[in-house]
């Protein structure tokens, strides 16, 4: 029998690979249909702590709607899967890689084509289901708003942004794989976090708007009330905006946005609609908690860390052989001398970013763990600030509202949630504050 000793690092790859991929499936599909039992088992009842505020219409709309986007995400994990077998170990992204190098010889060029033409293949893969998505399964259920014209601007617009943004950046970060030396990670990561605080504050600004209508809040009581509840709190914004979100759908948010002194307090106009004042206070008030318990700064601190562990991998794993190989890919190595320095950059990115959410995907329920964390935390911080009755209400109504299920399956809830639901959110704010 051969030893781990006589199995090549490639092999190892190859196999560590494909037995993630095929375990982190059976663990989705797995979830996914607990999720959907436990649905469907729960939907010919009210539970009781709701019964007299939701009604069974309601709570069975909520059951089919969750059920429905779960049977959906079975088929989308199914595709991706597929999908990402197809451009690693059986070969795609290779066969991509190997034609624009015959076509434009290796240089920056090429790997910026690598780059484009995989976002585009991609992008095509994933639109049927995404418009089926939109316009079938939120059109069933009353939350599409959306008009295939407002689709198409939006596309287009998404497009313009992302490759006015995107291709300078994939293009100097690539430029600094090759030339920066075996520490262009740190270089790369440094520009990365900078760009990400950059886009924080021009993001709500200039990007934000060329997509959805930002105008000043003109409610005059709300904004007294608002405005009393956030000196309070000792929380300053650029200005309170309400944003055209029932445009696209039906679903109700609100939201901050921005760092620093360019934070901005949005909320959608289905949110007015549907909550009174007092509801929209406390909703604001949870926001606010999010803000004096410092999750924003732990977060962005924690994306930090996370980064510059996933930059410095790549450094390392960018060098290796058997990390190309052993995923399907052939090394850019000629032996035509004019193809021999073509750089292997474009490709181990390509590589990284399709196979690290393969195995992060199982540590994924600690992050789920402390956003739940945070969110009790924020509610009792708003209890504490604004009305509970007033937060309890508001959230009763976003949950009918949204068609979110009263009624989850509590591993999936574990697993996947980064909100508590409703049950135990309620209860908790019956009882003491935890720390």
């Amino acid at each position: 029998m051969p030893t781990s000793d006589d199995i090549s690092p490639s092999l190892l790859l190859t196999l560590a690979f494909a037995a993630a991929l095929l375990l982190g499936l059976a663990l989705k599909f797995w979830l996914a249909t607990r999720q959907v039992r436990h649905v469907a088992r729960h939907r010919a009842a009210v539970p009781a702590p709701f019964s007299e505020r939701i009604t069974l219409a309601a709570h069975q709309k909520a059951a089919d709607y969750t059920i429905t986007k779960a049977r959906l995400g079975m088929l989308e994990m199914t595709l991706g899967a597929a999908v990402l077998m197809g451009w690693t170990l059986l070969g795609g992204l290779d066969a991509l890689n190997q034609t624009l190098l015959a076509a434009l010889g290796g240089g920056m060029w090429q790997q910026m084509a690598l780059l484009v033409a995989f976002a585009a293949i991609s992008g095509l893969v994933d639109l049927p289901l995404s418009l089926y998505q939109t316009f079938v399964v939120e059109e069933r259920f009353g939350f599409n708003k959306m008009t295939w014209r407002l689709w198409l601007v939006d596309s287009l617009k998404g497009l313009l942004v992302g490759a006015i943004i995107g291709l300078p950046i994939a293009a100097l970060i690539l430029w600094l794989m090759g030339a920066a030396g075996p520490l262009w990670w740190l270089w790369a990561w440094c520009f990365w976090m900078g760009f990400n605080l950059l886009l924080m504050v021009i993001y709500p600004t200039f990007i934000a708007p060329l997509f959805n209508k930002f105008q000043p809040l003109e409610d005059e009581s709300l904004k007294t009330r608002v405005t009393a509840l956030m000196q309070r709190c000792g929380f300053s914004a650029k200005g309170l905006f309400v944003m055209d979100g029932s445009r696209r759908s039906a679903h109700a948010n609100a939201y901050f946005t921005g760092f620093g002194a360019a934070k901005r307090v949005v909320f959608y106009d289905t949110l007015l609609r549907q909550l009174a004042p007092g509801e929209v206070e406390a909703v604001l008030a949870h926001e606010l908690g999010h803000f004096k318990h410092r999750h924003i700064i732990q977060r962005i601190v924690t994306m930090f860390a996370l980064s510059l562990a996933g930059f410095a991998l790549l450094g390392w794993i960018s060098t290796q052989v058997w990390f190309y190989t052993g995923l399907g890919v052939r090394p850019n190595i000629s032996l035509d001398p004019a193809m021999a320095a073509a750089p292997n950059d474009a490709l181990a990115l390509l590589l990284f970013m399709l196979v690290v959410p393969v195995f992060t995907f199982f540590i994924s329920p600690l992050f789920s763990q402390q956003s739940r964390r945070h969110e009790f935390q924020a509610d009792a911080y708003a209890t504490a600030q604004a009305s509970g009755t007033d937060l309890s209400s508001a959230l009763l109504k976003l949950y009918e509202d949204n068609a979110s299920t009263l009624t989850p399956d509590p591993l999936y809830v574990k697993f996947y949630y980064s909100h508590p639901p409703a049950t135990e959110r309620l209860a908790r704010m019956q009882t003491p504050a935890h720390p």
